[in-house]
């Protein structure tokens, strides 16, 4: 009946190690590359919830960087892989207590950034997690004849949490939010759509 019961208890537990996954996990559910006029876009969707401890960090004040990180390169039997693109995302989570919203900042530059009001933290993440036409590849790369892998990732940047918090991520998990690379084969980009041409009408002087 020991035996029985101990074999009870390892079973249960193997049933919870294959269960839910981490709760300081990202995961990359789906990523698809698209040839569009300027190049390549990368669609991507992420599935992840934010650990009780970081809800109330971002809740307090304190706000969270996500990195989302792409890469592009073409595999070389005979040597190293060449590396053809790469392009980081930026994105700038954090909570506004006068106004009591969430807003969501999306780039690297001051100028060029993209900035979502949201009024619960459900909604503000819902849209982090979806990745909509970032150009990724310009169409100024060159690309060869072989097939390309593509790898995307996404983790929260602790670098940029104030020091106490980076002390606290040395020691524990529970401020540590990342995914693994996810790689997919990108079937020779060599053909991306042509530049459209201009059609103004020409002045009466051109004629």
């Amino acid at each position: 009946m020991r035996r029985i019961a101990l074999l009870t208890g390892f079973l249960a537990l193997l049933g919870t190690a294959a269960g839910p996954a981490r709760a300081d996990t990202i995961e990359v559910r789906d990523a698809a590359l698209r040839a569009v006029e300027d190049g390549l876009v990368l669609d991507a969707d992420f599935a992840f919830e934010l650990t009780p401890r970081l809800a109330e960090v971002v809740a307090n004040g304190v706000p969270l960087y996500f990195r989302v990180e792409f890469e592009l390169t073409r595999r070389r039997w005979y040597w190293f892989d060449e590396r053809s693109a790469s392009s980081l995302m930026q994105m700038r989570l954090s909570y506004h207590a006068l106004s009591r919203h969430y807003r969501l900042s999306t780039g690297l530059q001051q100028q060029n950034l993209l900035q979502q009001n949201f009024a619960t933290l459900e909604e503000a993440l819902n849209v982090l997690k979806r990745v909509r036409n970032w150009l990724v590849v310009d169409r100024t790369v060159a690309f060869s004849r072989s097939d390309y892998e593509a790898a995307v990732r996404m983790r929260l940047d602790t670098t940029l949490l104030p020091k106490p918090f980076q002390l606290s991520a040395l020691t524990g998990r529970e401020l540590h939010l990342e995914s693994p690379w996810k790689r997919f084969v990108v079937r020779s980009p060599q053909q991306l759509p042509a530049p459209v041409e201009s059609r103004e009408p020409k002045r009466p002087e051109e004629r």
